[in-house]
């Protein structure tokens, strides 16, 4: 059983309220299991990059077709600038994503060759500062001089501590590179919902109105699903996620049409 899906189990037990469940995610058998599994996917770590490239994706898209449904545009407008939106700024959150992952990557392992450092040509100012973190926490004198003499005895896992103790770091296994591409794919594709009925208008005769009409559907639909979908990410209610999310968006794009009414005597709308 993998560690996602135990924990899972973990969550929906405490969520429930349900004792059983909750003794079977923490089983001996399960845990140790998961342990062994735990570097075998990295997978879900870009779940998040996906789902709020997505999301960004949907809204700024949508945005751009309102904007231009306000004004009384062509179809052509749209998928003119609704395409070069899609691919401009998700190629600017890409980049984004890349440099943020890399930025804390570069200064995670800066500071650990630091800590490395210190614990081999410091160790006693490195113990008694680990020692101060542990009675801080509240641990007895007695416990935090135990666990600092535990902790010391590898260098490994004593720079792991003081990496989490003092700095409050976690190591970030995330590819700066797969992320950025996570976040641009999921960008595109999801940022081409609004557009799919005008992309159709091309090969089928639709009437104007009845464009913005379809792509406001499935734009709803889709921010709804992926603010569900967000979940994966932050464990919270779907169906208020999912709201939220419809709500953010259905702002954007209200702000956008109206912008463009105002202003749809300058495009000759």
């Amino acid at each position: 059983m993998s560690i996602s899906k135990r924990l899972e189990d973990a969550r929906q037990g405490f969520a429930r309220g349900d004792a059983t469940l909750s003794a079977a995610a923490h089983d001996p058998a399960r845990i140790a299991q998961a342990a062994q599994e735990r570097h075998g996917g990295a997978g879900h770590q870009y779940i998040g990059d996906m789902v709020y490239g997505g999301l960004d994706g949907i809204i700024t898209t949508f945005a751009v077709v309102s904007g231009v449904a306000g004004a009384n545009l062509g179809a052509h407008v749209v998928l003119i600038l609704g395409l070069a939106n899609q691919f401009a700024d998700g190629f600017s959150m890409a980049t984004g994503a890349y440099l943020s992952a890399k930025s804390e990557k570069e200064y995670y392992d800066r500071e650990r060759q630091r800590e490395a450092w210190e614990v081999e040509h410091y160790p006693e100012g490195e113990k008694a500062e680990l020692y101060e973190l542990y009675r801080q926490q509240g641990y007895s004198t007695e416990d935090a001089a135990r666990m600092v003499e535990i902790k010391s005895r590898d260098p490994k896992l004593w720079v792991d501590a003081m990496m989490v103790e003092e700095l409050g770091l976690m190591p970030d296994e995330r590819k700066p590179l797969v992320s950025a591409l996570a976040t641009f794919v999921s960008f595109v594709v999801a940022g081409a919902v609004p557009l799919l009925v005008y992309l159709a208008g091309l090969f089928v005769p639709i009437a104007p109105q009845a464009r913005f009409f379809v792509s406001l559907g499935m734009s709803v639909l889709a921010l709804f699903g992926l603010g569900a979908a967000k979940v994966l990410v932050t464990r919270l209610n779907p169906l208020r996620s999912g709201f939220e999310m419809l709500v953010v968006g259905g702002l954007a794009g209200a702000v956008a049409y109206g912008v463009g009414s105002l202003l749809k005597g300058i495009g000759g709308g």
